[in-house]
């Protein structure tokens, strides 16, 4: 299985659950590893048979720019979603980290794992 991965991506959305988290937006980190439909673009090298990592970046950017999430989990989720959906990746890794949120804490966040129903 081939793996495209999008690591440190930085999107602001408004997530959480108290009043202020509601109307100032946050910035998160996200890491992203994403398997590839199928592995044509290794013996074509056309950009056409690939994954377009820019375009699920842009695509991800601009879903969370829209909308408010009150948990990073059901965040992970929706990205996952999108990921599995959109992109028709057969599996999909997300880990989600609000940045400095906790004192004396870098970050903390989620990871979780899809993939496609047979």
């Amino acid at each position: 299985m081939d793996i495209i991965f999008l690591r440190e991506l930085k999107v602001t959305t408004l997530i959480g659950i108290y009043e202020r988290e509601k109307l100032v937006p946050q910035t998160l980190q996200l890491d992203l590893d994403i398997a590839v439909p199928d592995s044509r673009a290794c013996h074509t090298d056309n950009i056409n048979d690939a994954l377009d990592y820019a375009q699920v970046a842009l695509h991800i950017q601009s879903v969370l720019s829209e909308g408010h999430f009150s948990l990073l989990e059901s965040l992970a989720e929706h990205i996952a979603q999108i990921i599995l959906k959109d992109f028709n990746a057969p599996w999909v890794k997300v880990s989600v980290a609000k940045l400095q949120a906790i004192r004396n804490c870098k970050m903390v966040g989620i990871c979780i794992e899809r993939g496609q129903l047979k």
